[in-house]
């Protein structure tokens, strides 16, 4: 799966570095309109992938996932079949992550999750990019790790989102990362897993959607507490926001 033209990659780079070199900054943000709770819901990811979630908390994810018609739950690997059984008929999706929180797993590690997931009953996976790789230079490598994940996602009919954990990388890497996911077939962009040193930005939201254009999903996450910070991640260019604190957010929705 690997790109094994070295030129591709070094024009990948270059094309990364002048993003950011001609990268003003997004000017003034300002937060999206103001939403119902029931449109703010259709954003958001209900997310808990902490290492003591039991299966009784999981299904209380669940639950709150259903009764508040949040887009989906995200989840580590293990719990999806628990949530696609909790969500049957709901239309709450099922997100998995894969990779997660480094992204420093062999390719085949993360083909493998990435199935086992999509076959317990994943509609979505969210993966941690190679991000060693990428601020090595080896966009090639990578792509290629992208791009595997992606061919088992899309073959099992699930969404791909790539965590590219904006908090280690630089402007021009951040573009690179974009581009590179976007050439290897990913269905979104994400900013975060929530376990580094960072979580979303508004500059880097605007950031990634001035990169990937108008079309590809960028989903903010790490971080996002309330109304106005997932306001604030809308108007910049998210699609869709990851938070534990869900039910917190659609409660300063005033509409």
């Amino acid at each position: 799966m690997n790109r094994k033209d070295t030129r591709w990659a070094e024009e990948m780079l270059e094309r990364g570095q002048a993003v950011a070199n001609a990268w003003a900054g997004p000017g003034e943000l300002a937060a999206a309109q103001p939403m119902s709770p029931r449109d703010l819901a259709g954003y958001i990811d209900h997310t808990l992938l902490k290492a003591d979630a039991t299966p009784g908390a999981i299904a209380q994810l669940c639950a709150e996932a259903a009764e508040s018609h949040f887009a989906s739950v995200c989840v580590n690997s293990s719990q999806v079949a628990l949530c696609a059984r909790e969500l049957a008929g709901t239309g709450v999706a099922v997100g998995s992550t894969v990779g997660f929180p480094l992204g420093a797993m062999v390719t085949a590690a993360k083909v493998a999750e990435a199935r086992l997931a999509v076959e317990a009953g994943a509609n979505e996976i969210d993966m941690v990019m190679a991000i060693g790789l990428l601020k090595a230079g080896l966009v090639d490598e990578v792509y290629g790790d992208i791009a595997a994940v992606a061919e088992v996602c899309h073959a099992g009919g699930a969404r791909l989102k790539v965590i590219i954990e904006a908090c280690l990388l630089t402007d021009a890497e951040k573009a690179t990362a974009c581009l590179t996911l976007v050439a290897a077939g990913a269905d979104y962009a994400k900013t975060s897993t929530g376990f580094s040193s960072g979580g979303a930005t508004a500059t880097d939201v605007a950031l990634m959607r001035h990169v990937v254009g108008p079309d590809l999903g960028v989903k903010a996450a790490g971080g996002i507490r309330t109304y106005a910070d997932a306001m604030t991640m809308i108007g910049a260019g998210a699609t869709r926001i990851g938070a534990s604190a869900g039910r917190h957010i659609l409660a300063g929705a005033s509409l």
